[in-house]
């Protein structure tokens, strides 16, 4: 599908959202799942919660669609309470629709039958037409005839979100539904998804553990860890205004480096970068993304100690540099620098390097311990310490 998304108006202000959830808390046999969340979706909006595997992403989204009773806090759907206890709401009265990464297609049904399934309450002429809209909107209307078993994964997943669009359900929930797709095919699934979701305007609530794909679907995204919201915002505020090292890490590879606060400053290979205000004498974590550093490379070193080319990789649409930074009184550290295109310099080349300093974040040492900066995907900066490729007679 090529068509740009159509976006619905801004709903009015005063309009209830589509889901509310309030000071949930949720536990399985005394583990706590979910402690103290708070978060809404508003008309025409996605929402993605974000986070990694165990965070309690899915058990907000199994609350919501009334499959797993409210055990602290609230929920209401369009303003309305979907209540506790025995006056619980359960999901086939909530007006909400689900799809999951198993496409969960009946195979007894045509494609056009499966579409049409929870559209009991309509004359048989009006639930064929509504399924074949839906088909048409997602380009996969000459599939009407055939069965579940003869399309292929991806063709199964637009089926069963056309399912889930066809009763008009004023709630969306996703539930990984593209991670069982290989990589190329989910960049076209998640495109054509999003087009139709804004064509549709109704409400999303999306989990994933992707940050690229979170990304891409977002209006808003709520990162979550170990059950708690850690960063709740646009796209744009989770990664360019991170609140925590782990918002940092969790977006990608960084490479970090320790420093003290000294003048309002502290000092790295790289340069000096502002504290943002921490005091003096603090201990602090400079977090430097990849792309945040800029190569230049030089015709002649310079007379004492200079930065240097380690190794280059093209890893298509941009290259990973490998870099030795020197500070002028012979400090070391290995980082990692993404340049777009090829860009490929030579091993031991002599380079330049420059900062993009909205690409630069540093927070208290003791805060980024806490939060375990590194584990969000790897220990990424065990590169950084890893500095024998330095020691290289540069």
């Amino acid at each position: 599908m090529t068509s740009q998304p159509t976006h619905t108006p801004d709903a009015p202000a005063t309009s209830a959202p589509v889901l509310a959830m309030h000071q949930i808390r949720h536990a399985y046999q005394q583990h706590p799942a979910v402690e103290d969340v708070s978060l809404d979706v508003k008309p025409g909006e996605i929402v993605c919660l974000l986070g990694p595997s165990g965070c309690g992403k899915s058990t907000l989204l199994r609350i919501a669609a009334g499959l797993e009773r409210v055990q602290q806090g609230r929920v209401a759907l369009g303003g309305e309470s979907m209540g506790e206890g025995r006056s619980h709401v359960p999901p086939e009265k909530r007006n909400v629709g689900l799809a999951f990464q198993d496409s969960a297609l009946f195979p007894h049904l045509s494609v056009l039958d499966n579409v049409a399934f929870g559209l009991e309450s309509l004359p048989a002429q009006q639930r064929r037409r509504r399924a074949y809209e839906l088909l048409e909107l997602l380009g996969m209307e000459r599939y009407a005839r055939v069965f579940p078993h003869m399309l292929s994964g991806g063709q199964q997943q637009r089926i069963a979100l056309a399912r889930a669009l066809a009763p008009s359900p004023q709630l969306m929930l996703l539930d990984e539904p593209f991670s069982s797709l290989d990589a190329r095919l989910r960049d076209r699934i998640r495109d054509d998804t999003l087009h139709v979701l804004k064509k549709v305007g109704t409400g999303v609530l999306l989990v994933t553990h992707d940050p690229e794909e979170a990304m891409f679907m977002a209006d808003r995204i709520v990162l979550m860890r170990e059950g708690r919201v850690v960063q709740a915002g646009t796209p744009l505020e989770l990664y360019c205004t991170p609140a925590d090292p782990f918002v940092v890490t969790f977006f990608g590879e960084v490479n970090e480096l320790d420093g003290r606060v000294q003048d309002g400053q502290v000092a790295t290979p790289v340069g000096d970068v502002s504290a943002g205000g921490l005091p003096d004498g603090s201990l602090v974590k400079v977090m430097i993304r990849p792309e945040a550093l800029r190569v230049v490379p030089l015709n002649e070193p310079p007379e004492h100690h200079h930065s240097h080319i380690i190794m280059a990789k093209l890893l298509g649409r941009t290259s990973l540099l490998h870099i030795c930074a020197h500070t002028p009184d012979g400090e070391e550290a290995h980082l990692h620098a993404r340049a777009p295109g090829v860009f490929l310099p030579r091993e031991g080349q002599p380079i330049m390097i420059g900062l993009d300093d909205s690409q630069v974040f540093v927070f208290p040492l003791e805060e980024a311990s806490a939060a375990g900066a590194g584990a969000a995907h790897g220990d990424a900066e065990q590169d950084h310490r890893d500095d024998a490729y330095c020691h290289d007679g540069q």
